[in-house]
């Protein structure tokens, strides 16, 4: 079998390895214990498979879908660099979408401090009763998830609100500038639309999902 603990040491035959890398002979390893470590290496062979497949798959997809782009784009003799940005395809049939999607991984440099610094003024300048929905969405944004980091979605949210104060638009402009890109993730997403409904349903990849 090709699982990791005999690529790392061979194993003789009429032996196996044991949790603490000892060699113990098959004849004094009970037959369930035999069975049972027999059929978690077969799981794991075919999961390393599966994991395989999926991976090429991936990476297929992404240059199948790149090199698409490119040629629709030729048709209109036009130039698209780099390859950011989402892309849905749909079939003819309209049943099936494929999406490409690209996640930024966003963090916030010290300027986040003086956006805070702006807005904590702002609190305590408002009156609590005219605004305090606003006071509990700002102290949320800025608190940590359980890793310790700030949560983008929720800082990035506040410059939805609809508030004029000119400390509160000067906060916003600092978020705005705070904002670091560290890198990307991309994602292949494939879709089946619902019966005759406008809805689709994800096609999951993922073995918990199927």
């Amino acid at each position: 079998m090709n699982t990791q603990a005999n690529e790392t040491q061979q194993v003789p035959d009429g032996f196996r390895m044991d949790a603490k890398g000892r060699l113990v002979p098959e004849e004094q390893i009970k037959e369930i214990d035999q069975l049972r470590d027999e059929l978690v290496l077969s799981i794991i062979d075919r999961a390393c498979e599966l994991r395989d497949q999926l991976r090429d798959f991936k990476s297929d997809v992404f240059s199948e879908i790149e090199a698409f782009v490119q040629t629709s784009a030729q048709e209109y003799d036009v130039q698209i660099g780099g390859k950011k940005g989402n892309i849905q395809l749909v079939s003819f049939c309209g049943k099936y979408k494929v999406l490409r999607a690209i996640s930024e991984n966003i963090t916030f440099d010290e300027r986040l401090q003086a956006a805070k610094g702006l807005i904590e003024e702002c609190l305590r300048d408002w009156t609590t009763d005219a605004r305090p929905e606003v006071a509990t969405i700002v102290q949320d944004a800025f608190r940590v998830d359980q890793a310790g980091n700030i949560r983008t979605g929720q800082v990035l949210g506040l410059r939805r609100l609809n508030i004029q104060d000119k400390r509160w638009l000067r906060a916003m402009d600092a978020i705005s500038d705070a904002i670091q890109v560290t890198g990307s993730k991309s994602y292949i997403r494939i879709y089946e639309r619902v019966g005759s409904t406008d809805q689709y349903k994800p096609i999951s990849l993922d073995i918990a999902g199927v």
